[in-house]
């Protein structure tokens, strides 16, 4: 390990062990007083793309609060999020802000809304990273 990343922990929750060997990436990071959450998809538990972009935007949620809990955090300790959408990104407040508020509270992290082309995955029409401040 090189000197400028002992200060690094790799966040990896027992059901994402098979994520992180395959793909080679850490579903969080924790550097110094921060968690970096990598993107965390909408697919369920059996690895399959729900139709609905809510259940799927509940999804990556509830992969999210898997990595948060791995670090001994929760949504209080998110401090910002960035979601990617496939598709128009006006349309997403007639859903997204009804899913996220199920997760996030006032006081509410900051936001970042990008629209992109595609996903990872055919069928997902959302991916959300986060960062959020370790309580240590």
């Amino acid at each position: 390990m090189t000197s400028h990343r002992k200060h690094i922990k790799s966040i990896v929750p027992a059901e994402m062990q098979d994520t992180y060997a395959t793909y080679h990436y850490s579903p969080g990071m924790l550097s110094g007083d921060l968690l970096f959450i990598s993107g965390q998809i909408g697919v369920d538990e059996n690895g399959a793309v729900p139709e609905s972009p809510a259940t799927q935007a509940r999804n990556a949620f509830t992969s999210m609060q898997t990595v948060l809990r791995e670090a001994g955090l929760d949504f209080a300790d998110v401090v910002s999020i960035t979601t990617h959408h496939v598709g128009s990104v006006q349309s997403i407040f007639d859903w997204f802000p009804e899913v996220k508020d199920e997760f996030l509270h006032d006081p509410y992290p900051c936001w970042t809304a990008i629209g992109v082309t595609e996903l990872a995955i055919p069928g997902l029409v959302i991916e959300i990273s986060a960062i959020a401040r370790s309580r240590t």
